[in-house]
């Protein structure tokens, strides 16, 4: 299975973690966080890496080269921030078949096999983890409205108003039914082509959606204390391991 990851931004919010790398370069634990997400992927079977690089992008390209751990890596360009499902739309002609998508700003220790399982017993049309999150912190992220049984009803990017605390993560499995919809999506209030509108357009057509909840935890690296987070929890994840190796 071909992996996209989203790593075109440049990470404002970071400084000044990012005034000469791009937002996915930021170390956390002594590797670039994209080392992190392609180590992931990889883990989970990726047999190309198709990376979408924008802002700095000979810093990412000059690091990793044509290839990570013997998996090719093919770059896309995307010129102008204006979105996820604007930067998807730069792999489409590189995508034959089901793939993973990662946004290259997360940091997971969690259940992604369980999404891929998803996608690949189920066949369906787009999987991805959800969390529940505090109620304040919810319009920071794609939210998911449910019904009364708990299936997904909805999707929406950023609310002001949240409907709910259950928010999509950064990690996706699609099949190329994705592209069309985000094809049709149209600007968002904040002037983007969201991601969330594209999945919220499969909704509406009738597609097979699977939401998976998360085990384990992820960090959105938007700001410099979220960056600090991470790598604590990433080196208390790792001196948890030694110990549990010393003692067996």
């Amino acid at each position: 299975m071909q992996a996209v990851v989203l790593a075109a931004g440049e990470g404002t919010r970071l400084r000044p973690l990012t005034e000469d790398k791009p937002k996915g370069m930021v170390e956390i634990d002594d590797k670039p966080i994209l080392t992190h997400c392609f180590d992931q992927l990889v883990d989970l079977g990726a047999d190309e890496l198709v990376v979408v690089v924008g802002y700095m992008k000979e810093v990412i390209i000059d690091h990793y080269g044509d290839e990570y751990r013997d998996v090719p890596i093919t770059y896309t360009h995307q010129r102008d921030q204006q979105g996820l499902a604007h930067a998807l739309l730069t792999v489409e002609e590189h995508i034959d078949d089901d793939f993973m998508l990662m946004l290259g700003d997360n940091i997971f220790q969690a259940n992604l096999e369980d999404v891929v399982r998803r996608q690949q017993e189920e066949r369906a049309d787009a999987a991805f983890l959800v969390e529940e999150v505090p109620w304040d912190e919810a319009s920071r992220y794609g939210v998911c409205d449910t019904n009364q049984y708990g299936e997904i009803t909805d999707v929406i990017e950023k609310p002001d108003d949240p409907p709910s605390n259950l928010v999509m993560t950064g990690f996706y499995t699609f099949t190329p039914a994705i592209f069309h919809a985000c094809h049709l999506v149209q600007p968002s209030d904040r002037g983007e082509y969201e991601i969330s509108e594209a999945i919220d357009l499969l909704l509406q057509s009738g597609r097979t959606i699977d939401a998976i909840g998360l085990e384990g935890w992820r960090i959105d690296v938007g700001y410099p204390e979220d960056r600090d987070e991470a790598e604590r929890r990433l080196q208390n994840a790792a001196a948890d391991e030694t110990e549990s190796v010393a003692v067996e």
